[in-house]
């Protein structure tokens, strides 16, 4: 039986979904705050987390850079309907998806079981055991730790989001990816021609390797068709 827990500190919402989520076969905690969350994972790490952007104290969007820097479980935001900028900051962050309040639980209900099916059935060249460093054109991609290490040696921690993106490129050298399908391999949820949340990830992911946005070197965009790592790949098992 899978476990989510709720994070949300809005009582009757907390309420609301832990009654409908038992109903549909999940065990459920619940918690109102970072505190409470920490508390909650202390005792058992859930197997995903239905994180709220507005929390008291410390939001959303910090727990979730806290979640990723310390582990895998993935993550589906509740926002608030019509805040772009925290579903966009929420992904960058990498959160796994998310969702504008208010919404139907039966939408929740299907987020979550994609969430859990993707991230249970990753492409054997996204697992973590299938390499250890990544090296190109300089750079390494450490992946245990999701450290990207530089020419001059220096690391940089990469966000859930972050590394997903840059590992499907390093998969997939000198070859064009759509943004239908970097969307479809980074996240849980159809492509919406009108999202633009992946062309700011990879502008994310440009900066974090230093590559000039105007002329890029190293993630090239493939005009009308998408983007394209332009490198060699050598990897150490």
């Amino acid at each position: 039986m899978d476990h989510i827990l709720v994070v949300d500190d809005d009582r009757d919402i907390r309420d609301l979904l832990s009654e409908y989520l038992q109903k549909q076969g999940y065990r459920v905690s619940a918690a109102a705050d970072g505190r409470a969350m920490r508390s909650a994972i202390s005792v058992a790490m859930p197997d995903l987390i239905v994180l709220d952007v507005m929390l008291p104290g410390e939001d959303g969007l910090t727990l979730c850079r806290e979640l990723r820097s310390q582990s895998d479980v993935p993550v589906l935001m509740l926002t608030a309907r019509g805040e772009e900028i925290d579903r966009i900051v929420g992904l960058e962050m990498g959160a796994d998806d998310y969702l504008a309040k208010p919404f139907n639980p039966r939408e929740l209900v299907a987020r979550i079981k994609s969430i859990l099916r993707r991230a249970r059935a990753l492409p054997p060249n996204l697992r973590p055991d299938d390499a250890r460093l990544i090296h190109f054109s300089g750079w390494t991609l450490e992946v245990a730790t999701r450290d990207l290490i530089g020419p001059d040696r220096s690391r940089l921690a990469l966000s859930g989001t972050e590394f997903r993106l840059l590992r499907i490129f390093l998969d997939h050298p000198n070859r064009i990816l759509t943004r239908d399908q970097l969307i479809d391999l980074t996240q849980s949820r159809e492509a919406d021609p009108f999202d633009r949340s992946i062309d700011l990830q990879v502008s994310r992911v440009r900066r974090r390797l230093g590559d000039n946005p105007k002329e890029p070197t190293l993630i090239k965009t493939a005009r009308g068709q998408g983007y394209v790592l332009a490198s060699e790949i050598e990897v150490e098992h």
